[in-house]
């Protein structure tokens, strides 16, 4: 069997897993009295995030500097919300890089990628989120806080880097061997765990594949590939854990699915230029705020456990 199907074989049995965790989750969620009716502004933001990322500019520090600014998900519940709330999303734009659309009014054929590149570099990311999502799930409120400020300031790095140097390589191989490979598996294991904490694995990825000589276009279903199967394994221990925000959990998956094919079918072919700029000034903005209050609350925590302290010696 063609390894392409088999790969997409097992990203359906992937989704189908992450289906049940997350109405299981619902249910679970709902019995408890938690309110689940979809969000007008936050399904605006899920579009707004997942149409973009279909462009490549990714949704993770984008959505995380939009919740944050309008207060909608709790800092400690924004990895794993990002996480739970758009995979599928993530599963559509994988399907279409890799296998093509023909539908819809549009037609996109499948990106050129090495097989075997793509399904171990997908493997290694998978590996890497189930890692981080046990370490991230587990952290406290402040930890999160200071781990997605600095990541978003490597995001906002990364894209301005992607934006200014490696915007437009289309000359370059379709996979990678020898070493370059095993630098590929290592560096895809390492952004699968970061993905867990909010960073976004897409532009860090598409800067590493051309780093080792691929060509811009074939990165893409290796980022949307990884995604879509990194997410639901990282799911599995969010939920587990109880680390997401049900209430967000609707708008973002329901509203990031309708983003994709109107994103494929109108704008690919955008000049994105000026969105990427206002996008890294964004992420850096969102990225102060969270040290920000993160360092505000490293003084509420050292007046709490002097408190605590004294008391305890009265």
């Amino acid at each position: 069997m063609n390894p392409i199907t088999v790969l997409l074989i097992a990203l359906g049995i992937f989704t189908v897993g992450y289906l049940y965790v997350f109405i299981a989750a619902l249910a679970r969620d709902k019995r408890e009295g938690q309110t689940l009716t979809p969000k007008p502004l936050m399904g605006l933001i899920s579009f707004i995030a997942n149409f973009f990322d279909t462009l490549g500019v990714g949704s993770y520090a984008t959505t995380t500097a939009m919740v944050r600014f309008f207060k909608l998900i709790p800092d400690e519940k924004i990895p794993g919300s990002l996480n739970v709330g758009y995979v599928l999303a993530t599963v559509i734009q994988a399907y279409v890089t890799i296998h093509g659309l023909s539908g819809l009014g549009v037609t996109v054929p499948p990106v050129e990628v090495d097989p075997l590149t793509l399904i171990l570099l997908i493997t290694a990311a998978i590996l890497g989120a189930w890692l981080g999502a046990g370490v991230v799930a587990a952290w406290p409120r402040r930890k999160i806080q200071l781990g997605m400020g600095l990541c978003l300031a490597a995001a906002a790095v990364i894209m301005l880097i992607r934006l200014t140097v490696f915007h437009a390589l289309e000359v370059g191989t379709t996979g990678l061997t020898g070493i370059k490979l095993a630098i590929g598996i290592v560096g895809l294991f390492g952004l699968g765990a970061l993905m867990t904490l909010g960073i976004g694995l897409y532009a860090p990825c598409l800067i590493l594949v051309t780093l080792l000589g691929m060509n811009d276009k074939s990165g893409y279903p290796i980022m949307m590939g990884a995604c879509a199967f990194l997410m639901p394994v990282a799911v599995v221990r969010f939920v587990r854990a109880r680390a997401y925000f049900p209430p967000a959990m609707l708008s973002m998956a329901i509203a990031g699915m309708f983003a994709v094919p109107l994103a494929f079918k109108w704008f690919q072919n955008l000049d994105m230029y000026w969105v990427k700029v206002i996008v890294i000034c964004v992420v850096s903005y969102a990225s102060f705020t969270m040290l920000l209050t993160a360092y505000r609350e490293k003084g509420t925590e050292a007046a709490s456990r002097t408190a605590s302290f004294e008391g305890a010696s009265a």
